[in-house]
């Protein structure tokens, strides 16, 4: 799914100070607070997106050992949003802000949309790597997501199987459960497909006691290979390491991988 392109909305509301701690977007039932660490920024806004692509842009003025926060009453699990931040632009000692460029969260738990190859989401001119790319990348970039981390685990215990008793086998999610035949077919290359009863049986008849996954955070597939109508498969290139690959949720990508996950 390519994310709609940000059109600009209403300014938003100043947020409360809220805290510097936990990094990333923590919802309660009141609303939701947004941390961010930036060494070296001198100011961050914070986008939020609604359905049709617009966009509210609210300043986070707090900051307290370089991490910039807000409390935002009213905004809870699967509102879309990222970051822009304002700063320096010199490229020779490594400071690259541009305000043009919207990032994601890197403690997002969950990333929905996906990233269109284009020279705009670089952030300087291609023909330069001195000169700032003003251009805005909303329209090719990918979202973080609010979501409310809840899961009832039904009182499930860890099986604490003994070490010299444990066997272990890596496999890919998608991989493994694609090309299954007696996994339902709108369950294959999913998480809920490898927790299917058909995949549990399968493992547990070769005697495995325990699945070592192959990269399940979210990543994207690097531009040479994108430009060729492939992907990226192995999912070393990430671009979230809190957040599950959304490509394998079979119910949606604004929080329920979590839950599927």
């Amino acid at each position: 799914m390519r994310v709609t392109p940000a059109r600009l909305g209403p300014p938003g509301p100043p947020p409360w100070p809220g805290h510097a701690y936990p990094l990333g977007a923590t919802v309660d039932d009141e609303g939701t607070n947004f941390a961010l660490w930036s060494d070296g920024a001198e100011g961050v806004e914070l986008c939020l997106f609604d359905d049709d692509g617009r966009q509210q842009v609210i300043s986070l003025d707090q900051s307290n050992e370089h991490v910039w926060h807000g409390y935002l009453p009213g905004v809870g699990h699967g509102q879309r949003y990222g970051y822009r931040v304002r700063g320096p632009w010199a490229p020779e000692i490594g400071k690259r802000f541009n305000l043009a460029k919207l990032l994601l969260d890197p403690s997002a738990r969950a990333i929905t949309g996906e990233l269109t190859p284009s020279d705009i989401v670089t952030d300087h001119v291609p023909e330069s790597d001195d000169r700032r790319d003003n251009r805005d990348s909303a329209g090719f970039v990918p979202r973080s997501v609010v979501v409310r981390d809840s899961f009832d685990w039904g009182g499930e215990q860890r099986p604490r199987i003994a070490w010299n008793k444990t066997v272990l086998y890596e496999l890919h999610v998608k991989g493994f459960t694609q090309r299954h035949p007696r996994i339902p077919e709108h369950l294959r290359g999913t998480y809920a497909g490898l927790a299917h009863p058909t995949a549990i049986e399968h493992l547990v008849s070769l005697g495995i006691t325990s699945v070592e996954l192959l990269p399940v955070h979210q990543f994207v597939s690097e531009p040479f290979v994108a430009n060729k109508g492939l992907s990226n498969y192995w999912g070393y290139n990430t671009i979230g390491f809190f957040a599950p690959h959304a490509a394998y949720s079979s119910s949606g990508s604004l929080g329920q991988q979590i839950s599927e996950f």
